[in-house]
């Protein structure tokens, strides 16, 4: 029997950046409308600005519930029908706006099961001044539409590249106040989970970084009792190890992914390594979401110079994670009943443990 076509739910992102430019240049592709069938929430009005901008050839099939959907076609829902002026290369109120709500809609038709994944084009990280109401990243809107309130992860994904943060983008102050234990363990277990059944890695191994560059209070009563109790339930972490020489060193390749504890200690070794090439996953989420790792890229914005191959990516990526989830949880959805009792043992705990140096004087 021939295989369904994905379904995959494309948000326009801040109408004023490379959204709309990135979209149809990907769909310019044939064959990406062979892979699935995309369904962009946005704008047919200004989709059309941004087309004629650009002097691109790109038809729509406009519709306006994801059940109308067709294969094989660009199908634009209309999600946001306000009529506005776009300011191609500025973020404003509107445009910003334009972004959440397409959001929304996109969410509440995930509720309905309209469509299989969600892919979202890039929202300015730093609003426009004037935009109050700007005030929650994309993955905190879908954190609280689906009722998951700071539970998920973003994670940097480059190849085998893969590099998450304990703690959002916040000041660094108050990033160290809120590294704790009890927080550590709960990223971690999320990053082992998405390894495992989103990546299909069957005992991934996470390195942990150290808040500070030499070992001091925070790795000693809040690292370390942390790595201890994740070992107890069998994730494989390590360390903590120092953020300079663990990547100067290219230790991060005998890992699967790496867990720094807050955002620049990430993004720094990131930016050096994928040159901002990356997807962004959501992990943790009962949706499937990526998005490209760029900006809305306001300063190249309707010259038709933006790289689609983000997006892309993103897509590609969110069609293999969701077939690996269904890989992952059909064995679970009817289990075997054991028939006998499995006795216990210290072997992973031994196994996932770090070495301690020796005594020299003993």
């Amino acid at each position: 029997m021939e295989e369904r076509k994905l379904r995959i739910a494309i948000t326009h992102g801040d109408t004023n950046g490379i959204g709309y430019e990135t979209i149809f240049k990907a769909f310019a592709d044939p064959a990406m409308l062979e892979l699935c069938t995309p369904i962009i929430y946005g704008s047919p009005k200004i989709a059309a600005y941004h087309r004629k901008t650009l002097d691109l050839q790109v038809n729509f099939n406009i519709i306006n519930q994801a059940s109308e959907a067709r294969d094989d076609k660009f199908n634009l829902l209309t999600s946001f029908d306000e009529e506005v002026k776009v300011d191609l290369g500025t973020s404003t109120p509107i445009s910003a706006t334009a972004a959440r709500v397409a959001l929304k809609r996109a969410l509440d038709d995930f509720d309905k099961g309209l469509f299989d994944v969600l892919v979202t084009a890039p929202v300015a990280t730093n609003p426009s001044e004037n935009d109050d109401t700007a005030t929650v990243s994309t993955r905190q809107q879908i954190e609280h539409q689906l009722g998951h309130d700071g539970k998920s992860l973003s994670i940097h994904v480059n190849g085998d590249l893969r590099i998450a943060s304990i703690t959002n983008e916040i000041p660094l102050g108050d990033a160290l106040r809120e590294i704790r234990k009890d927080l550590i363990v709960e990223k971690a277990t999320v990053l082992n989970e998405c390894l495992r059944r989103d990546f299909r890695l069957s005992n991934p191994r996470i390195a942990l970084l150290q808040v500070n560059p030499q070992e001091g209070a925070e790795e000693e009563e809040i690292i370390k009792p942390a790595i201890n109790e994740l070992h107890n339930t069998g994730v494989g972490v390590y360390g903590p190890y120092p953020a300079d020489e663990f990547f100067s060193r290219y230790d991060h390749l005998h890992f699967d992914a790496t867990l720094a504890m807050f955002y620049e200690q990430a993004m720094i070794p990131l930016r050096m390594l994928a040159d901002n090439d990356r997807v962004v996953v959501s992990a943790g989420l009962p949706l499937v979401h990526t998005t490209p790792g760029q900006t809305p890229q306001f300063d190249i914005a309707g010259q038709g110079i933006a790289n689609e191959q983000q997006l892309r990516d993103a897509i590609y990526l969110a069609i293999d994670i969701f077939r690996h989830r269904a890989e992952y949880d059909e064995p679970l959805s009817n289990p075997l009943k054991k028939l006998y009792h499995e006795k216990r043992d210290d072997s992973e705990k031994v196994r996932f443990t770090i070495p301690k140096k020796h005594d020299q004087n003993a």
